[in-house]
């Protein structure tokens, strides 16, 4: 029992010496896993300037999905799907095609 007395002691003694606080540093990979093109993208969209609100719905695994990428990556939902829409509006003109058509039908 007084070795252990003795053993506690030591720590204390080792512990309270001030410049021998040990603590274990995590080694972290600085540069960390290679981040994928289209997430450094909607992270350096900018939708700050964005004033025009407009409700979605999703079904509920979307949402679950939503919810999980904004709690991983600390990006707002507001920010991908904003990203989102102009992404698929940029990669398929054809829609802004059919909006023009339609526009140029209805002022006949």
């Amino acid at each position: 029992m007084e070795n252990m007395k003795s053993l506690a002691d030591q720590l204390r003694e080792e512990l309270g010496k001030p410049g021998t606080k040990k603590t274990k540093k995590v080694e972290r990979n600085k540069h960390g896993p290679e981040m994928p093109q289209i997430l450094q993208a909607i992270i350096n969209y900018d939708n700050s300037n964005n004033k025009s609100m407009v409700h979605v719905r999703f079904d509920a695994d979307y949402a679950l999905l939503l919810s999980q990428f904004k709690i991983a990556t600390n990006i707002d939902t507001t920010k991908v799907v904003a990203f989102a829409v102009r992404y698929l509006f940029e990669q398929h003109p054809e829609l802004k095609k059919v909006i023009k058509q339609f526009m140029l039908n209805t002022e006949l």
